[in-house]
């Protein structure tokens, strides 16, 4: 592993056969150990491994086996078709065998042009509440989530959003039809690229302008989530336990903008009976 760290730095041709060298040496190492593995597991079937310790534990470490197996031989197959065949686009690429539902994701981040984990969409509505979230599969585009986003605000809520709005990675000409077809009155989706006499005059109309500023509050939402409630990183194992870790820091940011919420409502009450008293 230090001599392809050391050799992947270099772009030199003697480099790139020291990486192909070092890499041929890993994959031997680990094939060596999935035979290995294979093996034992095996023999444990038959009943032919002499047994050592608990059952029990022997029977977890069996399945623990059964488990990673497969995984280890996708990682060496998609690293012999990487470096040695020159294939980057590996069908059913695997990032981590450890959380195997976690993906490539490219945002085109000039500070983080790769990063790996799942893309989280999420809803937010007055008073810094969270209606919905959603984990998206795979490098998903913002513009696919919208129409998914508005059609489930319906289903929640029972009718459409008065207004709706969203950064431009969400804008297009289908988007906004989308949303007028569903019923939302306004929808503030800023344009991209150059822009024309008409969509200079929509943009700039006080209404747009007031809910843009307002979308702006969700990259904070975004940001508690994250720093506030941990949802920087996930630590429940698997896709599923993925999905609950998401959900749960969402219920926490609720409960606490709730608990805000009422909180500043009765203060502003005593504060009119007191004015009322004096």
């Amino acid at each position: 592993m230090l001599e392809i760290t050391r050799a992947a730095k270099s772009f030199t041709d003697a480099a790139r056969e020291q990486v192909k060298s070092s890499y041929s040496n890993l994959l031997g190492l680990a094939r060596s150990v999935v035979h290995r593995a294979e093996d034992v597991a095996s023999r444990l079937k038959e009943g032919t491994l002499p047994v050592v310790g608990e059952a029990t534990r022997v029977l977890v470490e069996s399945a623990k086996l059964e488990h990673f197996l497969p995984l280890v031989r996708t990682v060496m197959a998609q690293t012999k078709a990487r470096v040695f065949e020159g294939n980057t686009h590996f069908k059913g690429k695997l990032v981590s065998i450890f959380e195997e539902h976690s993906q490539v994701i490219c945002k085109g981040k000039a500070h983080k042009p790769t990063e790996f984990g799942r893309l989280v969409r999420v809803d937010e509505v007055e008073n810094g509440i969270v209606s919905n979230y959603a984990v998206a599969h795979g490098n998903a585009s913002d513009g696919e989530q919208w129409k998914p986003a508005l059609s489930e605000h319906k289903k929640i809520f029972g009718h459409a959003p008065r207004m709706a709005t969203a950064d431009r990675g969400f804008f297009s000409a289908a988007n906004e039809r989308a949303a007028h077809d569903l019923g939302v009155k306004k929808v503030v989706l800023p344009a991209r690229g150059r822009l024309s006499v008409a969509r200079k005059k929509l943009q700039g109309q006080r209404w747009f302008k007031r809910a843009m500023k307002w979308r702006g509050g969700i990259e904070a939402r975004i940001a508690a989530l994250k720093h506030c409630f941990d949802m920087d990183r996930a630590h429940y194992k698997g896709d599923l336990g993925f999905k609950r870790y998401v959900g749960w820091s969402i219920i926490a940011n609720n409960l606490t903008r709730i608990a805000r919420t009422r909180a500043q409502r009765k203060a502003r009450s005593h504060a009119q009976e007191v004015s009322r008293a004096a």
